[in-house]
């Protein structure tokens, strides 16, 4: 074993100890020996065992730590305190710019144990509530993050979409000058608005093909290396891009191709035949089929439905008339009340607000005990009165215990107009508990909508294990919608889970869970998302109108 290796390890077992609260004399002389380890002008392995407690800042009990290391290339005692750490407070320590005692403070007082959680808490303002961070401090670990979670080369759609767009300008402005007729457009991933884009692909039909490919080794914008199919690069930031140049007269075709899952582009072409086309819409009316838009072409059962005509028009974003699940003041969001719903009602021309703070089991995020249940509601009476007729719905995040309830008694739920049921906590139940556990707050009577099912974090938590069928035929029947939550790391229920909840009669509501003004248009991935799954705007909850969100909410308190 190397003297870096060594000295690494010496300095991971003095930050875990730290994140335990040892000994801090015990933690300060094993940090100081990984400085000493690594700075030795010799090799630790070449020295004599019974020499290495000789040498100047190492005692006999760092030899004995350097010794085993040496003989064994492990550390009892740092596997013994792995195994009392979470695997993602572990990952933490990667993190650039905060060490043990900010990770401390995350993991006890804030009850977070993976990166994902701690990006979460982010984006929900919720790491200035703890002692010795400010905003400065927690923007700084948000960028880390991003940074360490693109390192992997995969990124959320919505952290490529404003990158995607700028890209597209250019490639468009650049295109005049170079082959003014030719055509554009987005593929892959992006084009089907996949929840996780793994690389970005352009299509580019030219007049001039060579003339365009010459060029596009010049393109500024893009260091791009031309391969055998296309032109690609991997940005700064790691997103690989890839740039295919075709044919101006096989753009519509080869855009086709590379847009769609390749089973369905394949399945598709058996029944149009080879084109020329001088449209999408005439590959699939050469095949048989209704137009089925980007985002379905997945191969599940897309082809089926268009066949028989019976596609879903798909959801927009101008057909919700109302924003449910939304945080406040009252709890960890940043606008007031008052704010978020002028917000909705000025900017947004939205027609209600359904405000869903955090209920008292959520210590962490200032959750409402009764008694600020209470007061709550005496000031969305006032401002319902001041901002008619736009409407603010009486709403609550209420947390699903451990045993499956709910944490208000029936004399408090019953005083709000809609319940979302969500999980926050004892996310690590097996498929039979968790599910068992979702079950009972399903059938819980005040439970109105069930809240990110599984409590995923794309890219950083998969989520607690369920049984999607049981879980969706249970809101069946007991006639609870299923939240679509609409922040970009969340996008739960998984929009694989869409068709059989609508084939089963259940109502899906695209929720952005806003904690700030700004995370109210967070919406419109919770839209694409949703167009995926095949939602239309009458199986969507916020796309009913006032009148109707109304005699919903009064039918389910009888």
């Amino acid at each position: 074993m190397e003297n870096k290796t060594i000295a690494r390890t010496l300095r991971f077992l003095s930050q875990l100890m730290e994140l335990h609260e040892e000994n801090p004399f015990k933690i300060k002389s094993i940090a100081n020996a990984y400085f000493k380890v690594d700075k030795l002008p010799f090799a630790l392995k070449d020295k004599p065992i019974n020499e290495i407690d000789q040498i100047e800042g190492i005692g006999k009990g760092l030899a004995a730590k350097i010794v085993e290391l040496l003989q064994t290339g492990e550390l009892k005692e740092l596997n013994d305190i792995i195994g009392q750490t979470p695997e993602g407070v572990i990952e933490m320590l990667g993190i650039k710019g905060i060490g043990p005692k900010k990770i401390l403070i995350i993991w006890r007082t804030l009850g977070i144990e993976s990166i994902g959680e701690l990006y979460y808490a982010c984006n929900e303002n919720r790491l200035i509530e703890a002692k010795g961070f400010g905003l400065k401090t927690q923007e700084e670990i948000k960028n880390a993050i991003e940074f360490k979670l693109a390192a992997n080369g995969r990124f959320l759609f919505a952290q490529v979409e404003g990158y995607a767009n700028t890209l597209f300008t250019q490639i468009s402005e650049w295109l005049i000058t170079i082959d003014n007729h030719s055509l554009l457009g987005f593929a892959g991933q992006y084009r089907r608005a996949c929840e996780i884009i793994d690389e970005l692909e352009i299509v580019i039909g030219a007049e001039n093909i060579e003339h365009v490919q010459d060029q596009l080794t010049f393109f500024k914008p893009l260091s791009l290396i031309a391969g055998e199919e296309a032109f690609m690069t991997t940005t700064e930031a790691g997103l690989r891009v890839k740039i295919f140049v075709v044919n101006k007269s096989d753009f519509y075709l080869e855009w086709f191709k590379l847009t769609g899952n390749p089973e369905h582009a394949e399945k598709v072409l058996k029944l149009a035949g080879d084109g020329p086309f001088a449209n999408e819409n005439e590959i699939y009316t050469k095949a048989g089929l209704s137009f089925i838009e980007p985002e379905l072409r997945e191969d599940f059962d897309e082809i089926e439905l268009a066949k028989a005509d019976k596609l879903p028009v798909l959801i927009t974003d101008k057909d919700l008339k109302g924003s449910l699940h939304n945080h406040s003041t009252w709890s960890d969001g940043v606008h007031t009340l008052e704010q978020m719903a002028v917000y909705c009602k000025d900017v947004l021309n939205l027609e209600y607000l359904g405000i869903c703070d955090h209920s008292k089991t959520a210590v962490y995020a200032k959750g409402l005990n009764e008694q600020r249940v209470f007061g709550q509601h005496q000031e969305i009476d006032e401002l319902n009165q001041k901002l008619a007729p736009f409407k603010i719905f009486k709403g609550i995040e209420s947390d699903i215990l451990s045993d499956g309830s709910l944490d208000y008694s029936d004399d408090v739920l019953k005083t709000f107009d809609f319940v979302v049921a969500s999980v926050h906590s004892n996310l690590r139940m097996d498929e039979a508990k968790a599910t068992a556990r979702l079950l009972k707050a399903i059938e819980n009577p005040y439970t109105t909508i069930l809240g990110h099912p599984t409590g995923r974090l794309l890219l950083s938590r998969a989520g607690y294990p369920i049984d999607y069928k049981k879980i969706i035929d249970a809101c069946a029947a007991n006639q609870v919608v299923i939240e679509i939550n609409a922040n970009p790391l969340r996008l739960d229920l998984d929009w694989r889970w869409h068709r059989y909840a609508l084939e089963k009669g259940v109502l899906l509501s695209i929720n952005p869970d806003a904690h700030r003004t700004d995370g109210f248009h967070d919406t419109r991935y919770g839209v694409l998302v949703a167009r995926k799954g095949g939602l239309s705007a009458d199986k969507c909850l916020n796309a009913f109108s006032l009148e109707e969100i109304s005699k919903y909410f009064d039918s389910r308190k009888r």
